[in-house]
């Protein structure tokens, strides 16, 4: 689990990746984000190795749990959480 620090003004991209874990050849298939309640998810997208979400907005002191869950082409499914906390920078 990663810890990362956004300010509540901040719009940001946080990426997922998973390249240094997929066999050669694979590739990710598809994915799921699932971004707690109080944080806004702006956008998402996915290469073949990593997926990507913008996130904005925010409570100052607050954490936040953001989880990717990805299904490669070889059938294997992988979920990974980052805690995001909203601090003045």
């Amino acid at each position: 689990m990663n810890n990362m620090v956004k300010d509540k003004d901040a719009k940001l991209d946080f990426m997922f990746d998973w390249s240094e874990w997929l066999e050669s050849g694979e590739t990710i298939s598809s994915y799921v984000l699932t971004v707690q309640t109080g944080i806004t998810k702006v956008s998402d997208s996915k290469t073949t190795t990593a997926v990507t979400v913008w996130l904005s907005g925010g409570t100052i002191g607050t954490w936040y749990t953001v989880a990717c869950k990805i299904t490669t082409s070889l059938g294997r499914i992988d979920e990974r959480t980052i805690n995001i906390q909203i601090q003045e920078r």
